[in-house]
């Protein structure tokens, strides 16, 4: 093989690890944040401040990942009616919970099974007031 394929496939595949998002560990949930608009309902341009602000105060987000011990039998004391969420839902938490990531441009968190205070079927109404 030759060392111009050898470093394709090396980019390749560090390309590809690279997209990949991380598993949450124990209790944790890996969320996506919604991405926001670059204008208003109004038609008035927002900053990249200002939507980097909104971004980060979300208090929508949705549930790419569970951990393995999220809402576990041994927490059921914690959680006697069950899991608040769970994968493809989209949930209502506190602004500013979790820790904060960006993979490749795109907005994530990593928070607590005990976050999620509501799931809701279209976040697009659902605003900090």
């Amino acid at each position: 093989m030759s060392d111009k394929k050898v470093v394709e496939l090396s980019e390749e595949k560090e390309k590809k690890a690279a997209s990949k998002l991380p598993e949450p560990c124990s209790y944790h949930i890996l969320v996506a944040l919604p991405e926001q608009e670059e204008k208003t309902e109004g038609g008035i341009y927002l900053t990249d401040n200002v939507r980097e602000r909104e971004e980060t105060a979300s208090i929508t987000a949705y549930v790419m990942a569970l951990g393995p011990d999220c809402y576990a039998e041994t927490t059921q004391r914690k959680f006697p009616s069950g899991a608040y969420c769970k994968e493809g839902d989209w949930i209502v938490m506190r602004a500013y919970s979790g820790t904060r990531i960006e993979i490749h441009g795109k907005k994530f968190r990593l928070i607590t099974d005990d976050v999620p205070q509501a799931v809701v079927e279209n976040p697009l109404g659902v605003i900090r007031a």
